[in-house]
């Protein structure tokens, strides 16, 4: 299998404009985001998708490989999918460019779930430590069915406990979305000719649209923590950990 790992990235943000090229102890975010990206033996190439010329340059400047996109993408999936197009592969890793902790151990794991020839799209997933990550509209959750495939991504409480008691929680695992997907490249071209849906506007959460569409993703469960910068508040507690 050809795997390759795309960057999508945007200067623009809503919530946390010029991220990528936030300083994190000397280097760019994206910087860190691609070092700790290319550590994985999995990956074919690995390649930084932007429509901004600011990000473009510093990919050029820490040497890194950097492909111009359409200003007109709405999600890094599209920003991924025009790449993808134009390149040969089996496999594509949408790689978040607010990840700056990434461990090539995560990439790694969902490769390996791509030899179950079913999967067409794969994301990771954690267990929620504590009431407060469970309750962060920051922090995605999801339900998952007997088959690991998704349920249900939501920014809320989910599932929501109307039965409170302490028996019932302690036999539940809550689980919170690692922004990482991978998609077979067929599939990944046809996720991206997807109408936009509702549910996705609710939430601000594309990969409801591929689940709308009856599309089965696949959560592989990892223990490996990996700490993104999604608002400025963030910051503080990556730089703990670098």
């Amino acid at each position: 299998m050809k795997i390759v790992g795309i960057i999508p990235a945007r200067y623009n943000s809503s919530r946390f404009p010029g991220k990528p090229l936030l300083s994190l102890k000397g280097k760019s975010m994206i910087q860190r985001v691609y070092e700790g990206a290319k550590k994985s033996k999995n990956l074919s190439d690995l390649i930084v998708a932007t429509d901004d010329k600011r990000i473009f340059d510093e990919v050029v400047r820490f040497g890194g490989n950097v492909q111009m996109t359409s200003k007109k993408h709405n999600t890094g999936t599209d920003r991924c999918g025009e790449v993808s197009s134009k390149i040969d592969a089996d496999i594509i890793i949408n790689i978040q460019g607010d990840e700056p902790l990434i461990d090539y151990r995560q990439l790694d794991q969902l490769c390996d779930v791509f030899n179950d020839e079913q999967v067409s799209i794969a994301t990771l997933a954690i267990r929620c430590n504590s009431d407060e990550e469970k309750r962060n509209s920051n922090r995605v959750k999801i339900v998952l069915d007997k088959n690991s495939n998704a349920l249900y991504f939501s920014r809320s409480f989910i599932p929501n406990v109307i039965n409170g008691e302490k028996s019932v929680l302690e036999k539940y695992d809550f689980y919170r979305h690692i922004g990482v997907y991978a998609y077979r490249r067929d599939t990944l071209l046809d996720l991206i000719n997807l109408e936009k849906t509702l549910l996705e506007e609710i939430e601000s959460l594309e990969q409801l649209r591929w689940l709308y569409n009856g599309y089965d993703i696949r959560i592989v469960k990892t223990t490996i923590e990996s700490q993104n910068i999604d608002v400025p508040e963030d910051v503080e507690n990556v730089l703990k950990d670098l």
